[in-house]
């Protein structure tokens, strides 16, 4: 590999690792459209009409996301899946993001998550791929532990893709994940925008 292609590599690589900070338990996450970038301000109007004001950090980082689908899930992969409680007791995808390798365990674990109300975020290692009412998989994840989700037909499925900050422009959407500073404001060190035609599901 000449140089060039590994910087490309660990480019990719170190992207996919900031947007995974976003799974963990006590990050604050904005959904929402850009209103404006002025320096190192980014302005989101949140999905619940809400305008937040968010600090992007030094050598913060971008990221976008890429339309992938079911079929590409195997044995072995990673997986990060939202999903709420099924009628009949089982869990049902709301959406998922399969991992580069390089990232197989990060954010391992199943936990609560704010996509809708009583949903959970479930990061693991797929065991099995079964077609029962379309594509359902379960993941082992934290020693062991078996959970098996359903993924309709419609549930948005994507991988990690490259970004820039030319890419945040007004009424894009962009999911971000930040801190509160001691000040009561904002930060953020990841921002992950639509900008492959694939709005950010998480």
């Amino acid at each position: 590999m000449n140089l060039k292609s590994f910087a490309i590599v660990l480019g990719t690589v170190s992207s996919a690792i900031g947007a995974t900070q976003a799974w963990a338990a006590d990050a604050i996450r904005v959904r929402g459209t850009v209103v404006s970038v002025a320096g190192s301000t980014l302005t989101v109007k949140d999905r619940d009409g809400k305008t937040d004001a968010i600090t992007l950090a030094n050598g913060w980082k971008i990221s976008g996301v890429a339309k992938a689908s079911a079929a590409d899930i195997k044995r072995g992969d990673f997986l990060g899946i939202a999903s709420t409680s099924k009628a009949d007791g089982g869990s049902g995808a709301l959406e998922v993001v399969i991992f580069p390798a390089a990232l197989k365990g990060t954010g391992e674990g199943d936990r609560d998550w704010d996509l809708q109300p009583n949903s959970r975020m479930t990061n693991g290692t797929v065991a099995d791929v079964a077609e029962i009412e379309g594509r359902t998989v379960t993941l082992t994840y934290d020693n062991g532990q078996k959970k098996q989700i359903a993924i309709p037909q419609t549930t948005p499925i994507v991988t990690f893709a490259t970004a820039t900050s030319a890419d945040l422009t007004p009424g894009i959407a962009v999911f971000v994940n930040a801190e509160r500073g001691g000040d009561g404001k904002l930060i953020a060190n990841r921002v992950v925008v639509r900008n492959h035609g694939i709005a950010p599901p998480m």
